[in-house]
């Protein structure tokens, strides 16, 4: 079975963003192969660790993709702070013989997102609204790393390594099953507060979930990989609750123009069209403008936003919130069915070598300085849930088409449901047990210790 077929048939996904089957993204060839190791975010501690204690399987798996996507270059991207993560690596690379470069960036934010990482690493921008592979380069996160090196050796993706942080005895490493509830997963790190908010992620892209009622829903899936636990009166947790009318009418009154949300734009630095100002500045206009072009015109670059959130967490002096704005508009573009054009030759602006967003001011401005220096250690306690909820839309793309039925009795591993045609991803059973509920959204199994 050559890496494709494995990949696929292991049901690997980016385990670092969204999910992208990761069995598309390789069938292409590239002059360079990039490995995320930046974790893009502060707070989240799974990548270092994956990195300090997997450093020969990631450097093997590094290998075999480089060779299999023709890359000329193989480079492992991280922060030159992670001395530890460094030091393991370079005695891994050296150990294999393997001509893979380690690329040590400053601290920064977004220094984890793959565009800037490309822009970094390269030298080149990603066109507007492209990928990596447009410019000859292909990115993956350590963690899909380690995921292609068990797909290799014929075992699918069942687990999943997490960190869970804040407001917690101490910050910990959990090895999950996939459909663990995230309540499982907080109780392990023993919450100092019983009324919380979860952050799915990092606390700048996360998801907020607020709701009691739907952390009680969560389970894990293929991109888990950090869980914030914050008290419901945290800044993030206030912010994220503010009705989308509330920010219109804040923008529109309070907007002082005064360009620092474009300033240190990460999109706009490597030379993209996007001004989050003049998103602000027009906003009273939105729903007067009825013609296409004039609307497309006013508000397409809104399309080039990435959501990274610098405008609204770190820049803009008034508290507002230019990345919501931006998502509002590109929901509206679509409504509307408008295009806006692209540039495919972006040049890197001047100031993209001044405005990078050193990690220690964010934090502080995010309200997070006393996590931010608490590690998690290289213990990492498995879970073993009694009962899972396997989802079978943890991918960009279609979801899995269930393949058993409610009764089965399966082991770890076997296929639950099948990638579908198009884009899509296997999806397997992370524990032995009794398939006691399933249909298109996902399937239920009680752990079966005979099993």
């Amino acid at each position: 079975m050559d890496l494709i077929e494995a990949v696929k048939a292991a049901g690997v996904v980016g385990a670092g963003g969204a999910g992208f089957p990761t069995h598309v993204k390789l069938s292409a060839k590239a002059e360079c192969f990039v490995v995320n190791g930046a974790e893009c975010e502060p707070l989240i501690e799974t990548d270092k660790y994956l990195m300090r204690t997997f450093p020969n399987q990631i450097v093997q798996a590094v290998g075999a993709v480089a060779a299999h996507v023709g890359a000329q270059r193989a480079v492992i991207a991280l922060k030159k702070k992670y001395v530890k993560e460094i030091a393991a690596l370079r005695q891994a690379i050296a150990a294999s013989g393997a001509k893979i470069e380690l690329f040590e960036m400053p601290s920064f934010y977004p220094a984890g997102d793959e565009q800037v990482l490309v822009r970094q690493v390269c030298g080149t921008s990603v066109p507007e609204r492209g990928i990596p592979l447009d410019v000859g380069a292909v990115v993956d996160n350590v963690g899909t790393l380690l995921n292609i090196h068990d797909a290799l050796r014929g075992i699918p993706v069942t687990e999943k390594y997490l960190s869970v942080v804040g407001e917690v005895e101490r910050p910990v490493m959990r090895k999950a099953p996939l459909g663990t509830p995230l309540r499982e997963c907080v109780g392990s790190a023993h919450p100092k507060i019983t009324d919380y908010v979860v952050i799915l992620g990092g606390p700048m892209m996360g998801r907020v979930v607020t709701d009691p009622a739907e952390i009680d829903h969560l389970t894990v899936t293929k991109t888990t990989g950090n869980l914030i636990v914050l008290s419901k009166e945290h800044y993030l947790a206030r912010r994220a609750a503010l009705p989308l009318g509330r920010i219109k009418t804040q923008a529109k009154s309070a907007c002082v123009q005064c360009r620092m949300c474009t300033s240190l734009c990460p999109r706009y630095l490597i030379g993209h069209t996007i001004q989050p100002h003049l998103m602000m500045r027009n906003l009273f206009r939105e729903e007067l403008i009825s013609d296409r072009d004039e609307y497309q015109k006013v508000f397409g670059q809104a399309a080039n936003c990435c959501d990274c959130g610098v405008c609204e967490m770190f820049s803009c002096p008034m508290g507002l919130s230019p990345r919501k704005v931006n998502a509002y508009l590109k929901g509206r573009l679509r409504e509307q069915g408008i295009q806006a054009p692209r540039n495919l030759s972006p040049k890197a602006r001047e100031g993209s070598l001044y405005g990078k967003v050193p990690t220690d001011r964010l934090v502080a401005r995010l309200g997070l300085s006393e996590y931010f220096h608490q590690h998690a250690g290289d213990d990492c306690a498995e879970l073993f849930p009694e009962q899972v909820w396997i989802s079978f839309r943890q991918h960009i793309g279609k979801p899995a088409v269930p393949a058993v039925q409610a009764g089965e009795t399966v082991r770890k591993g076997d296929l639950l449901a099948s990638a579908a045609q198009g884009l899509s991803a296997n999806i397997h059973a992370s524990i032995g047990g009794i398939v006691t509920q399933i249909n298109e959204d996902g399937a239920s199994i009680r752990r079966d210790r005979e099993a």
